[in-house]
């Protein structure tokens, strides 16, 4: 997955509005207790990120 696939399930998930600031604020232990960004910027794959997303948010399957 690359970056712009990863933002475009953020907004789709969260909102384009929302997004970028729960990616920011918003910590995941899966991730270390990081932030989505954090985890982005730490060199995590943006696929790994996602699917901690997905589960953090209990998205459904389809948007897996």
């Amino acid at each position: 997955m690359r970056h712009t696939e990863f933002w475009l399930r953020m907004e789709q998930a969260l909102g384009a509005g929302y997004a970028r600031s729960w990616a920011e604020q918003h910590v995941i232990g899966e991730l270390g207790s990081r932030t989505v960004d954090e985890a982005l910027a730490a060199g995590e794959s943006p696929k790994q990120v996602w699917e901690a997303v997905w589960r953090t948010l209990d998205l459904p399957l389809r948007d897996k």
